[in-house]
């Protein structure tokens, strides 16, 4: 698998705190390694059949589809982001 970024997710990602962004990074290799890594709590996003939501943190979350051999990352962000995934 491959991962590909939405212009959201990058908007999303160029505003987050350092921190995050580190933890974000971490997650999204993991992705790519173990998605069934228990840390990612991967599940689907209810009411949006095609997208799915990942754990950063606590706090934050990511959202992808998956196409074909591509993860496209469309949001990255606090969970208000699962309101518009």
């Amino acid at each position: 698998m491959k991962i590909q970024t939405t212009r959201p997710f990058d908007e999303d990602y160029y505003s987050l705190p350092e921190v995050i962004k580190e933890r974000t990074e971490k997650q999204l290799t993991l992705l790519l390694e173990n998605p069934g890594h228990p840390s990612l709590q991967l599940k689907k996003i209810k009411g949006h059949p095609n997208i799915w939501e990942g754990r950063v943190t606590k706090s934050y979350r990511f959202t992808f589809q998956i196409s074909g051999e591509i993860y496209l990352l469309r949001r990255v962000g606090t969970h208000d982001i699962l309101k518009t995934p």
